[in-house]
């Protein structure tokens, strides 16, 4: 009996256009009602999601920042965070000017309205064409202070695939272990976008971390999502489901591929069927 189900949001709960369609949120607030745990488990912000989420009816776990992060929407309360240690952190902020890439540094300054810190860069400021969002949640800094931050959840570097990849294969080979990172391919702003991590950070660690706490086990477990940063929760849950427009990977993965996409509520159909509602 499965007694969690695990959604991420762009490309999975959210449509093209960034909402949630009626279909999937009459699901979401029906599955809740019957007693089942939904956890947003997204590679977005814990601000940003929340933000997406809140015409839900019930307050939810959203494990954010690739699971980097975990808090309550209804209070903010932070259950758990890990971050990259000092070390690591700079490194990889050197390692990427190598290859002319400006990391977008997602930190734990929630309560002072900041999520992101980058860099000032007077030369081209091509990074800043990333940070779209609208609630300029974020401070632009020399590099001295962006050097200096301490509650880092995560650093990606958006850009063309071939630079993106050549950048992942280099650190993957230069610092083994040291990082939990992964490339993603189904995102709007770049052709793809690295991520660097604690190395116990990911969605899957984190939310069988959350699980444990409240003595679920993996098999309990539905998990859907559509990007490569859902492959280790879609391998290793009790029913791992991937979007029909998910990346390659994710759909081998999978045990079920959805008939329909997000932006035909692909989420709630695949739950009707699963649950047998």
């Amino acid at each position: 009996m499965f007694k969690l189900i695990a959604i991420d949001l762009d490309g999975t709960l959210l449509n093209k256009d960034k909402k949630i369609t009626k279909e999937n949120r009459d699901i979401i607030n029906r599955i809740i009602k019957l007693g089942y745990e939904v956890v947003i488990a997204t590679g977005r912000r814990y601000y940003s999601a929340k933000e997406l989420v809140k015409e839900l009816d019930n307050h939810l776990i959203i494990l954010a920042n690739n699971g980097n992060i975990v808090r309550r929407s209804e209070d903010d309360h932070l259950i758990f965070a890990k971050f990259l240690d000092t070390d690591a952190y700079k490194d990889i902020i050197q390692e990427g000017k190598k290859f002319g890439l400006h990391g977008i540094v997602h930190v734990d300054m929630y309560h002072q309205g900041i999520d992101m810190v980058v860099e000032l860069d007077e030369e081209n400021n091509s990074h800043m064409n990333y940070l779209t969002e609208p609630d300029k949640r974020y401070l632009v800094i020399p590099e001295r202070e962006v050097l200096k931050q301490d509650r880092v959840l995560a650093v990606v570097y958006p850009g063309k695939a071939d630079i993106i990849n050549r950048f992942y294969s280099e650190i993957n080979t230069k610092y083994p272990e040291r990082y939990s990172s992964h490339v993603l391919e189904k995102i709007y702003i770049a052709e793809a976008m690295y991520e660097a991590m604690n190395p116990m950070g990911s969605k899957w660690k984190s939310l069988m971390e959350y699980a444990n706490l409240n003595g679920i086990i993996k098999e309990e477990i539905i998990a859907i999502g559509d990007d490569n940063n859902d492959l280790e929760m879609i391998l290793n849950a009790g029913l791992g489901i991937a979007m029909k427009n998910s990346s390659d990977l994710v759909k081998k993965a999978a045990m079920i591929v959805t008939q329909e996409d997000n932006n035909n509520s692909g989420v709630a159909n695949i739950l009707e069927k699963v649950l047998k509602l």
